[in-house]
């Protein structure tokens, strides 16, 4: 317990949660009875409301107050959380890293990196939660107390060597322990790279005593596969509660007692999507980023981090090893893990064949020009699916597209079901009869007739998962399965796994041989290790070859690979696994590298193509996004900023060095009835990028409250945006 000082007040700096944009980004001074030392939690009053904080900067004394401070109107901290230990400095780096990097405030980032019970809890209560922690790390060690130590290290060592690896993977994991990394580890789809993180994890946490390691997934879906293998791995060593989740799908106890156990040191193993990059970890010594490559490791709201390139700059920062996994690895991470002698920071990890005797899918392109007008699923195609089914194997369809058509409209007079709220149309979905706003949010029952000219002939454009489900329902109807019993169809997507727990059921019923046929969207398409499927087909890929974002091909490759990697992943039928391309363009290049499983090529003929563009990741590039009430006053604020950058000495002296973009209407241009613009600035030098963003930020300010702004309800700047 913090004893105040006799007859003393003492000013602190807080760190509360308070958006860039704001007028009190910075840290708030509070009054304080005791000193505090900095990554103390604390509850403080803001106006009406009493907010979650973090100290931030060493406590002064009355006698050095700050320069232009009114101490007549200083509030003091309301409640001290000292049963907490304190965050520790490596943890505040982090936080003021990001922020300044990312341009957002340091209290926005801190405070949604902490769980939000913590502002409901007493001193008490959090004393109460630590103790009964520590009363269950202490009884899970106590187990076997006899001989403890030469008994926990025989069971380690037995559970490192339990496994027998590969020769791709014995490589990997010895240039993992000569060197120091950061390390991208290259492994095509089944070769074995979920082993290579627990191995190099185990002979770690054996090693040292304490140690933490942090282990981040890109999705929630893809946790509970993975802390089940690591659980049995290391569960009978120390306990099920030394290894934790922490991810937004928890209920907030949860994420509170996951966070309390990884803070106290409780945890020895860390599993998280990307908010986990931020956990308090006192002891971590390695941190491991699986499917790296995913788009999902970027923040989209709020502080829009990227946790894949965070958790580099963690490692470099407490001095640890980092390991990036992936099949496909993103086009920055490949850049960057090229030939040290051409500047390559990463040193790659090459895992190329499947574990044992599994082979990589055979790739099947179906020219859909030569297939009967409109159909969906292509009768080839269709005979493989059926062929499947009657051996007892399983097949998988992939339609990145949830609902069961993205429009419907009037074959009278055109009606289409836009949103009266955003620039998009609603989704029919079927199951329910309802068309959903899939931005907004906003659902409505499907009309009787049209809107516009009373046709009752209104009719579904376009396919979705739930589309696919029944049609291809009504095309297996005649075909049995090996008992006799009718083809099992099973959708997985966002609405099929709303409930707690669906997914999970769901994914028990295609391990355990129920589902015969299993459709779904990207969620099915990456991470899961389906033993049965022998067939996976991807039903309409095309759109993404000609889209106008630069970064459409780079991910549709990825998500076509790592579909692929879901067939054929156990040996007995391996031999007989395919990857099935329904297709207008069968000769693109980018299917043509598919076929033949090549990734390094891809990669290669893509780093020509931005190289010659000048695009990332051999320049860097920041977006400023604005909302408004109109899209004129969003444009407006972001024109004016952008001439007002040219006014200033400090902003002005950048502009050599960049190319700032007029503002443009974003491609959605308008959600729940907010306005939305945005400009692109693009720089060849990652430092005079960010130099011109940290002083632009006055000058945002300011424009902001010019009058002819008053329309402008928010701006963010998104630093290495994904999405433009």
């Amino acid at each position: 317990m913090l004893q105040p000082t006799p007859g003393t007040v003492h000013f602190t700096q807080v760190l509360v949660h308070t958006p860039v944009y704001s007028q009190m980004a910075g840290a708030l001074t509070y009054l304080s009875s005791a000193v505090l030392p900095p990554g103390s939690l604390v509850r403080v009053p803001l106006g009406q409301r009493e907010l979650l904080g973090v100290v931030w900067h060493e406590t002064t004394s009355p006698e050095s107050p700050q320069a232009g401070l009114d101490i007549s109107r200083l509030r003091p901290i309301t409640v001290v959380l000292d049963a907490l230990p304190p965050l520790s400095a490596h943890w505040r780096a982090l936080i003021q890293f990001a922020a300044s990097y990312y341009q957002r405030s340091a209290g926005e980032v801190a405070l949604s990196a902490l769980p939000p019970q913590l502002r409901e809890l007493s001193s008490v209560q959090l004393a109460r939660k630590l103790k009964k922690l520590a009363k269950t790390v202490e009884k899970t060690a106590g187990t076997g107390a006899e001989s403890a130590s030469e008994t926990t290290f025989a069971e380690s060592q037995s559970a490192i060597y339990s496994v027998v690896l590969s020769a791709d993977q014995t490589r990997a994991i010895d240039q993992f322990n000569q060197n120091q990394g950061p390390f991208l580890l290259f492994g095509a789809t089944g070769s074995g790279k979920t082993e290579v993180f627990m191995r190099c994890s185990a002979e770690l946490l054996a090693r040292s005593p304490g140690a933490q390691v942090l282990v981040m997934v890109p999705e929630i879906n893809l946790t509970p596969q993975l802390e089940e293998r690591f659980r049995a791995r290391f569960g009978h060593l120390w306990g099920a509660d030394a290894v934790v989740s922490l991810h937004s799908g928890m209920t907030p106890a949860q994420r509170l007692n996951s966070w309390l156990a990884a803070h106290s040191g409780a945890a020895r193993i860390v599993l998280g999507t990307r908010m986990a990059v931020f956990a308090s970890m006192p002891q971590l010594q390695l941190i491991i980023v699986d499917e790296e490559h995913d788009p999902s490791y970027k923040s989209g709201e709020g502080a829009r981090y990227s946790a894949r390139d965070l958790a580099v700059y963690r490692a470099h920062q407490e001095g640890i090893k980092v390991m990036l996994g992936s099949a496909t690895p993103s086009l920055e991470s490949w850049y960057h893990s090229r030939p040290a002698a051409e500047g390559g920071r990463y040193q790659r990890l090459d895992m190329p064949s499947r574990v044992g005797s599994g082979q990589l899918p055979l790739v099947r392109r179906v020219d859909m020009n030569h297939q009967p007008k409109g159909c969906i699923i292509a009768p080839p195609l269709l005979s493989a699916i059926a062929e499947r089914v009657a051996r007892g194997e399983q097949s998988m369809l992939f339609l990145n597209r949830r609902g069961y058509a993205p429009v419907l409209e009037c074959t009278d007079c055109g009606w289409k079901s836009t949103c009266p709220h955003c620039s998009a149309f609603r989704v029919f979905h079927k199951i329910d009869r309802t068309l959903r706003c899939h931005h907004c949010g906003l659902t409505e029952r499907v009309p009787r007739a049209c809107p516009a000219c009373g046709n009752p002939d209104i009719s579904p454009v376009g396919r979705g998962t739930e589309r696919l489900e029944e049609h291809l329902a009504e095309l297996l109807v005649d075909i049995r399965r090996p008992d006799g019993e009718a083809v099992r169809i099973v959708r997985i997507d966002a609405d099929t796994t709303r409930l707690k727990g669906a997914l999970e059921s769901q994914l028990a019923q295609v391990h355990a041989g129920d589902v015969d046929v299993l459709v779904g969207t990207q969620m099915i398409a990456k991470g899961h290790d389906f033993r049965r499927i022998t067939l996976v087909a991807a039903v309409n890929p095309d759109n993404a070859l000609f889209s106008s974002d630069f970064r459409a091909p780079e991910r549709l490759f990825s998500l076509l690979m790592q579909a692929a990697g879901r067939a054929g992943r156990d040996a007995a039928v391996a031999a007989k696994s395919e990857m099935w391309l329904q297709t207008f363009h069968p000769t693109h290049p980018l299917y043509a590298a598919l076929k033949q499983h090549d990734y390094p090529a891809f990669a290669e003929s893509q780093l020509q193509e931005r190289q010659q563009a000048s695009m990332p990741p051999l320049s860097f590039q920041a977006l400023v996004r604005a909302e408004g009430r109109t899209q004129e006053a969003a444009q407006m604020f972001l024109n004016r900023a952008s001439q007002a950058a040219r006014e200033q000495s400090d902003t002005a002296a950048m502009l050599p060095h960049l190319t700032i973009y007029p503002a443009v209407p974003m491609s959605i241009a308008r959600i729940a009835n907010v306005e939305r613009a945005q400009m692109l600035i693009e720089s060849s030098s990652r430092t005079a990028l960010q130099r011109f963003l940290t002083a632009w930020q006055s000058v945002l300010h300011s424009t902001r409250a010019e009058p002819q702004c008053k329309g402008l309800i928010r701006w963010a700047v998104d630093v290495d945006p994904l999405l433009i």
